[in-house]
């Protein structure tokens, strides 16, 4: 019997709407209501229509377990110019849905480190309990930060924040996002922390900030319901991820003592040797420093003009050096996997009814890494066939 809801799931996976879904495959868009709500099944022809554009085995859509989990679209923090849409967030939060169901049957193999940063999440959660009268949110989110920091034994390595956050328990995942959405996080109800990251072309330090401002996420604003808050409350948790990235990129006393150093503080270019340092963007080094007291609002004003006039707001000196850093826990873990022949690509295809070029959209690879794995069909060929002497015939 064909289930409705599982069309339902991978229609919302590949972000079509009912109307969308039905003019590609030459239906009504009451039928695909109907299909969806167990109504009426749609017949073979359209099926097959369904797997192709889907990537999925028929069996997908008969097959009542479902290789997924639940993710409260309201729980999603974006990081955006503007709120986005509620269709939007519950397409993403399917994505998210998706993306657990592979990793629940990964962890079926796989013993993961331990997820450290449930451990920093209650100590922040505690922490904000205590102090939220008695000390400013900036305060706050300051402690927070350097204590996220060193637990996270980053110590002055910037670069390696990526892997630090897999290593403790987060996932991390690339996928198209759209030109107004840098990144978004969330927590699973199995307390898995998940960041997605938009795989638009950013420098290495672009994508530490958004690294650092979804964590923020995660461990100052656990369960918020952002679908209850108005913009400006909205703008201000935005704000306060952006300072908790700040802290947490720039430790307070070790950056003072560097900034220390620089001559000129309202010239772009004094900053550089500090960005191959903290691996952090000149405009938001001279952003913390005017926010720490240590530039004039002149002085500031004349950097911008020099950002703007040396085109730095496009390019900035090193982002072709730095080395962009991609997701690696996944990819590994299924490296592992198939090379160790523990499971192979085909096992995982059949577990959960996907093709492979579904399983790299949901968890965001390049189809190539998934290729290499899958078996070619053996061929009857004449390095099986061994002489046989006559006799052999008449025996």
């Amino acid at each position: 019997m064909f289930v409705g809801e599982k069309l339902t799931d991978i229609r919302l996976l590949h972000g079509y709407s009912r109307n969308e879904l039905a003019k590609l495959v030459d239906v009504s868009e009451q039928s695909i209501w109907q299909y969806e709500n167990n109504y009426n099944g749609p017949g073979l022809e359209v099926v097959n229509k369904f797997k192709d554009l889907f990537n999925v085995k028929t069996k997908y859509f008969y097959n009542e377990e479902v290789f997924k989990t639940h993710f409260d679209p309201s729980l999603l923090a974006y990081r955006s110019k503007e709120m986005t849409s509620i269709i939007k967030t519950r397409y993403e939060a399917t994505h998210l849905e998706f993306i657990e169901g592979i990793l629940n049957v990964l962890e079926g193999y796989i013993v993961y480190p331990e997820n450290r940063l449930v451990t920093i999440r209650t100590y922040c959660i505690k922490y904000i309990g205590e102090n939220a009268v008695a000390n400013e949110r900036a305060e706050i989110i300051r402690h927070l930060a350097e204590y996220a920091r060193e637990k996270l034994q980053l110590k002055y390595d910037n670069q390696k924040l990526m892997f630090s956050l897999e290593k403790n328990g987060v996932f991390i995942f690339e996928k198209h996002l759209g030109t107004d959405i840098d990144a978004y996080s969330t927590w699973s109800e199995l307390d898995k922390p998940i960041i997605i990251l938009g795989n638009t072309k950013k420098s290495a330090v672009r994508r530490n900030l958004d690294l650092a401002h979804e964590l923020g996420h995660l461990l100052l604003h656990y369960k918020m319901d952002l679908s209850e808050l108005s913009k400006k409350e909205y703008k201000e948790i935005e704000k306060e991820a952006y300072d908790f990235a700040t802290y947490f990129l720039m430790p307070e006393k070790d950056f003072i003592d560097d900034i220390k150093q620089i001559g000129r503080l309202s010239k772009p270019d004094a900053y550089i040797d500090l960005k191959e340092k903290w691996s952090v963007s000149l405009a938001a080094m001279a952003n913390y420093t005017r926010k720490l007291g240590y530039m004039t609002y002149e002085q500031h004003r004349y950097f911008y003009a020099t950002l703007n006039r040396q085109k730095y707001t496009q390019f900035e000196p090193l982002d072709d050096k730095i080395k962009i850093i991609r997701p690696g826990k996944v990819k590994s873990s299924l490296q592992f996997l198939f090379d160790k022949k523990i499971i192979s690509l085909e096992s995982l295809m059949d577990n959960t009814h996907y093709n492979e070029k579904l399983i790299a959209k949901i968890l965001g690879l390049d189809e190539s890494f998934l290729n290499k794995y899958m078996e070619k069909p053996a061929y009857f060929g004449v390095s099986y066939i061994s002489e046989r002497k006559n006799d052999d015939y008449l025996s």
